[in-house]
């Protein structure tokens, strides 16, 4: 039996293998093939408790999931069959398992919307192409939101039938426990009760007798030969209309510039306008509302994960969200007044420790770019000390960082992880909850982030950074994906990873 050793918080690592027993058995049954290889899709960037996995044969791959809230599973699994009776591009379910939280579906690859728009966009410029899959994927939303949502069943929606009051107040409540109140942005509560109440009675005066996918936005998007599949609707439920285009136009690190938002919500109101008779004033009525109130949950999530739950990478996209709530605010007057929430996001923007979590992109770089200049590379290596040492600059400029990461908490002394590297989905989980590695990732990557702006600024072509452990199998390998996760969201940078140990395991 082919074995991958996961643990998490959950479950033993021999519960875990015998979860990735359950998906190989799906797999061998319904796609006549032995598996060989299986391989994690996600881990520490993933803000579900899902894992993960390709599952590929001689002929033959697909996805894997395990996730043991049955009740979700359950939504997934019939809202997917229900779409693809409607004709909808959703993923193919092969096989389930839902006492063991597991089920097969069809592996739509590896290319996001996002991906496809971070690598063909100079700044503000976003290319045509990038911008006609935005347009497909809006043509395909009200097919969602009307012609599927008539006949669904939403007796299986999870964990609420419809985007109601108490829907509302879960996603008020946890921007304000979790963002306002851990980022220490101040405010007084019942008057910001008071503004929630407000907001909430003015939501649910829009029409909400429609689907409401919930997570529509640029990562559960997938590309096929151009073509745009959907993923992630399991929070689905009754709503508005307004709220999925606002999470796809308004999705913080895709940063789309405010005249394409625009273009793609003139282009959305008129397909919809093919399935219902659109009022688009009383559309536009209650639009930037719902356009908040995403933003909210989502500012939410990143302080749940990020502040709560200590993993910093979740608070990259918050520079992001602040810059959409800017032009909200310079831009936009709700027909409802929220002095105190008003107040709260002048307080955020003003926050110099909410605006230095992430890198939003720079005019400067954008103008380099544009203007036909050389990105600068960056060559993370990860190494190990004990072997061949510190890698040597072969760029000729010299120079550069190198990071000893052997302070830190050691995986390869625990036999569940020898097998192992810092790639693994159970390597960066237990790294993930150690506050001494966020803290030294927080401090390389500032240093780093210097170096980078710099040498931007001067020309500069080539910046090397290696971190090195003791076996370089483990934490250098951890640390140097994490910088490159972080530089690769910057304009005008290039990043080459070498893992030195894992390619001699390779050869």
């Amino acid at each position: 039996m082919v074995r991958y050793g996961a643990a998490n918080d959950n479950l033993s690592l021999t519960a875990n293998c015998r979860f990735m027993d359950v998906l190989q058995q799906l797999f061998e049954q319904r796609l006549r093939s032995p598996v060989t290889r299986m391989q994690p899709l996600q881990g520490q960037l993933s803000g579900s408790g899902r894992r993960i996995v390709r599952l590929s044969g001689e002929n033959a791959s697909a996805i894997g999931i395990l996730y043991d809230v049955r009740e979700e599973n359950i939504a997934f699994l019939e809202f997917s069959r229900h779409f693809r009776r409607h004709g909808l591009p959703v993923p193919e379910i092969y096989a389930e398992d839902l006492n063991h939280g597991a089920y097969l579906e069809e592996d739509l690859g590896d290319t996001t919307l996002f991906d496809f728009l971070a690598d063909n966009r100079d700044g503000a410029n976003v290319a045509a192409a990038v911008v006609e899959v935005y347009r497909k994927a809006l043509s395909v939303l009200p097919r969602f939101q009307i012609e599927a949502g008539r006949d669904l069943n939403y007796k299986v929606c999870y964990p609420r039938a419809s985007f109601d009051r108490q829907s509302i107040s879960w996603d008020l409540n946890y921007f304000k426990y979790y963002f306002l109140r851990l980022s220490g942005i101040p405010f007084n509560e019942q008057a910001l009760e008071q503004d929630f109440g407000r907001l909430t009675k003015f939501l649910l005066a829009a029409p909400h007798d429609y689907f409401l996918y919930r997570d529509f936005q640029s990562r559960n998007i997938m590309l096929r030969d151009g073509a745009p599949f959907f993923l992630d609707y399991q929070g689905g439920r009754k709503g508005a209309l307004q709220y999925d285009v606002a999470s796809l136009l308004y999705d913080a690190k895709a940063d789309l510039p405010s005249e394409l938002r625009q273009q793609l919500l003139d282009h959305y109101l008129n397909e919809l306008a093919r399935f219902i008779q659109l009022d688009r004033d009383a559309f536009m009525q209650h639009y930037y509302a719902y356009v908040y109130v995403r933003i909210m949950q989502a500012l939410g999530a990143y302080g749940f994960r990020g502040f709560y739950e200590r993993k910093p990478h979740f608070l990259q996209s918050v520079p992001y969200a602040l810059k959409n709530i800017r032009w909200l605010l310079h831009n936009v007057k709700l027909p409802v007044g929220l002095p105190t929430l008003m107040d709260a996001f002048t307080a955020m923007l003003a926050s110099e420790k909410l605006q230095n979590l992430g890198s939003v992109s720079e005019p400067e770089t954008a103008k380099r770019k544009s203007s036909g200049a050389k990105a600068l590379t960056v060559r993370i290596f990860s190494f190990s000390f004990h072997r061949d040492g510190v890698p040597k600059d072969e760029s000729g400029n010299g120079g550069g960082f190198v990071f000893d990461g052997r302070s830190l908490p050691n995986p390869g002394r625990e036999e569940r992880f020898k097998a192992l590297t810092g790639r693994d989905a159970p390597v960066i989980e237990y790294l993930d909850q150690q506050d001494s590695v966020h803290r030294f990732l927080s401090s390389a990557q500032s240093l780093v982030d210097a170096s980078v702006g710099e040498y931007q600024r001067r020309g500069f072509q080539n910046l090397m950074v290696s971190f090195g452990c003791t076996g370089g199998q483990h934490r250098s390998v951890y640390l140097a994906e994490q910088l490159a996760k972080h530089l690769r969201a910057k304009n005008g940078v290039e990043v080459v990873v070498r893992h030195r140990e894992l390619e001699k395991l390779a050869e």
